[in-house]
Order: C-alpha cells, then structure tokens, then sequence
C-alpha cells in the first residue's frame, strides 16, 4: 500500500476559508465577464476606492482611473473574451493599526485573452499573468492592485 503525503501549504493558508477562496475565484471571473460584456460599470464593484492598475495599456491610480482605463483599452473591441484559469490564492496579514488588521491575499491568474470586431476574428491574442493585491472591505473581497504582465502575443497582418 502506498500512502501519498500531501505537501505543507503556505504559511497562512488556514486563515482563509474555503468560501473566501471561492469568492476571490469568483472575484476573477467577474472581472473577464464584465471586460467581456462592456459592463465597465460594475467594474466599480470590483475594486477598492484606492485601487491601481498596471497592464500593458498603462497605469492607473484610483478606481475611477482604473475603470476609465480599462474602458478606454477594451471599448474598441465589440467582441472580448478573457479566459482566466490556474487561480492561485494566498492569504497575506495587514494592516493599517494595530487595532485594525485587514484581511487581504494575493490572487495569481494565468490569462488568455481575445479581441475581435464585429465579425468575430480575433485582431489580438494575449497571454498573461494576472497578479490582484485583494482586500476585504464591508464583507466584500475587491482588488485593490491589479498587474497584468503579457508573456505573449499573436496579432493578425
């Protein structure tokens, strides 16, 4: 009989439940089907007042510049389609006070990504890195950093 021994998980690992992990994955799924769907709007829900950004379209420092950035970046494009996969989530302690620690994690997402026009051929293919900084807020787990990092792309002629 062989027995299989289940490595150690990160420091930390414990402090956030099963359902935090299913909502920060949910976190990530909700912002590709918002980019998807032009419903740059509810990307407001996603993200901390002080939330930043860095993709390959630029760098943005507060939600209503990260939101106006990743509408400026994706509204071109009638047809978007983020596939984000192999999320990966490790809790991190902060915070502001000692009275006051905030629970926040790190979220890590492999991405590929789609942009095409009205007749559907994609222009653009991106691979990428997700990296989110998250916090939970009012019960609520937002990006507060976003950094996207392109590992490759295809572009047609």
């Amino acid at each position: 009989m062989t027995t299989t021994t289940i490595p150690a998980h990160p420091a930390g690992f414990a402090s956030l439940t099963f359902e935090d992990r299913a909502a920060l994955t949910d976190l990530v799924s909700h912002l590709g089907a918002a980019l998807d769907e032009h419903r740059f709007d509810t990307l407001r829900e996603l993200f901390t007042e002080d939330a930043t950004a860095t993709t390959p379209g630029g760098a943005a420092e507060g939600r209503d510049d990260v939101v106006a950035q990743a509408t400026r970046n994706h509204i071109g494009f009638t047809r978007l389609h983020h596939v984000m996969t192999n999320v990966l989530v490790e809790p991190v302690e902060a915070g502001d006070t000692a009275s006051e620690v905030a629970r926040t994690a790190r979220v890590r997402a492999n991405l590929t990504a789609r942009f095409a026009h009205d007749d559907g051929v994609p222009v653009l293919t991106l691979g990428a890195v997700y990296r989110l900084g998250v916090r939970e807020t009012a019960g609520r787990w937002r990006i507060a950093e976003l950094r996207v990092t392109p590992v490759w792309r295809t572009a047609s002629a």
